[in-house]
C-alpha cells in the first residue's frame, strides 16, 4: 500500500496580462490568514504527488506526479467545455493513477479545498484501492444509515435519522489522550474525538466516514476536525496519515525558489499547459536522481558559513544533478576537458562546487 498521495493547488503566482490563457483570481492559502485573505491573480494547478521517505533525508517529500490546470468558468464556457471544479479535477487524477496502478492501495491526502462529498463518495466507491483523509467541519450534518424497509409502499428512506454535529459531540464527551505523527516528520501529544456517521448529500446519497477532532496541547496549532471514508482507522492514525500532506507545500516553495515556477512569462494556450507541468516534473525527476547519486556514492550535505543543515536540502540536489550533468556533457569534450585538466584538482573542484551552486 502506497503511503498516500496528496491532491493540492499551488499558490497561484501573479499573472495579470489580458492575454494570459488560463489565469484567473484566485484564494491564495499561503499568503492568508485566519484574519486576513489574499487574492492573487495567476494559475492554479491541481496537483497529485506522491509523500514518501528518499533514502538521503529521514523527512518525507512530495514528488508531483500529474498535474491539471484549474481553468475559471467563463473560459471553459467560451471553449465549449463542461466547467471542472478543482476537486473534479482532483478526482480526474485520482482516477488516472488507479488505473495505472490497480493493485495498489493509496492514501489519498487533501486539505480543505478537496473535502467534498463527491471525492468522498469516489474513494468509497473505490475503497479497496482508495481512501481519503481530508479537512472537516464542526457543523457538518451527519445521518444514521435508513431502517429497513417494512413492507410500506411508497418510496424507501433515503437516510436515517440525524445525528448531533461533530463540534456538539466534542462538547459532551471525554478527549483521549495520543501521541501522533506532526507536521515536519516529529511527534506531538494531542487530545482527540472521534465517532463516525453518513455524510449525506442531496441526489448523491450516503458515504460512511469516520470524522476526528484534533486538540494540539502544546497550542501552537489552532482545533481542527478531519475525516477518512475508511471508518474503521483509528483515530490517530488518521491524524498522523494528515500531517503527512505538509511537504508538498515544501515543494511548492523549492520549485519557485530554484526552478523559477512562479516567474514564467507564458501567455498561450500552450505554452502555458507545458511549462507548468514540465517544472514541476523536473522536481520530481532531480529528487530521483540525486536519490540514486547517494545510494551509490553518498555525500554529506554541503554546509555554509550562516547556515548548518543535518541533512540534505533540494538545493544540494540541484547543485549535485547540475554537475553530473555538467560532466556528461560540457566536460566530455576533448577541448573543455583539456583545458580543465591543467587546473589544480582542488581548485578544479572548488570551481566546481561554486558554479554549480550559483548557476
Amino acid at each position: 500500500m502506497s503511503r498516500c498521495s496528496c491532491p493540492w493547488t499551488t499558490p497561484p503566482p501573479q499573472h495579470r496580462g489580458k492575454k494570459v490563457y488560463g489565469k484567473g483570481c484566485h484564494h491564495d492559502a499561503v499568503r492568508s490568514s485566519h484574519s486576513h485573505i489574499v487574492w492573487r491573480w495567476g494559475h492554479r494547478w491541481v496537483v497529485l504527488a506522491i509523500s514518501l521517505k528518499l533514502p538521503f533525508t529521514w523527512r518525507r517529500w512530495a514528488l508531483p506526479v500529474l498535474v491539471a490546470l484549474y481553468r475559471p468558468e467563463e473560459l471553459n464556457r467560451a471553449e465549449g467545455r463542461r466547467h471542472k471544479t478543482a476537486p473534479l479535477l482532483a478526482r480526474q487524477l485520482m482516477a488516472v493513477l488507479l488505473h495505472w496502478f490497480k493493485r495498489r492501495k493509496f492514501i489519498f491526502l487533501g486539505d480543505g479545498g478537496f473535502a467534498s462529498h463527491e471525492l468522498a463518495r469516489f474513494c468509497h466507491r473505490h475503497r479497496r484501492h482508495a481512501t481519503l483523509v481530508s479537512r472537516f467541519r464542526g457543523d457538518a450534518n451527519l445521518y444514521d444509515l435508513p431502517p429497513p424497509a417494512k413492507g410500506r409502499r411508497g418510496r424507501p428512506r433515503i437516510k436515517g435519522d440525524k445525528l448531533p454535529k461533530p463540534q456538539d459531540v466534542v462538547a459532551a464527551r471525554r478527549r483521549i489522550r495520543a501521541t501522533v505523527t506532526w507536521y515536519g516528520g516529529g511527534t506531538r501529544r494531542v487530545d482527540l474525538v472521534s465517532s463516525t456517521g453518513q455524510w449525506y448529500k442531496s441526489a448523491a446519497g450516503l458515504v460512511p466516514i469516520r470524522w476526528v477532532f484534533v486538540h494540539d496541547l502544546e497550542g501552537t496549532h489552532r482545533d481542527e476536525y478531519f475525516y477518512t471514508t475508511d471508518p474503521d482507522l483509528a483515530a490517530a492514525q488518521i491524524v498522523s496519515w494528515f500531517t503527512a500532506r505538509w511537504p508538498i507545500e515544501t515543494t511548492f516553495q523549492e520549485v519557485r525558489a530554484h526552478l523559477g515556477f512562479e516567474t514564467t512569462r507564458q501567455r498561450t494556450e500552450r505554452s502555458v499547459l507545458r511549462t507548468g507541468p514540465c517544472l514541476l516534473g523536473l522536481f520530481s525527476v532531480i529528487c530521483l536522481i540525486y536519490a540514486q547519486h547517494q545510494r551509490r556514492h553518498g555525500a554529506r550535505p554541503k554546509q555554509s558559513a550562516w547556515r548548518q543543515k543535518s541533512e540534505p536540502t533540494f538545493a544540494d540536489a540541484v547543485a549535485t544533478v547540475r554537475r553530473l550533468f555538467w560532466e556528461k556533457t560540457v566536460f566530455q569534450r576533448s577541448s573543455h576537458n583539456e583545458a580543465l585538466e591543467k587546473v589544480p584538482r582542488g581548485l578544479r573542484l572548488l570551481l566546481l562546487d561554486g558554479l554549480c551552486r550559483a548557476a
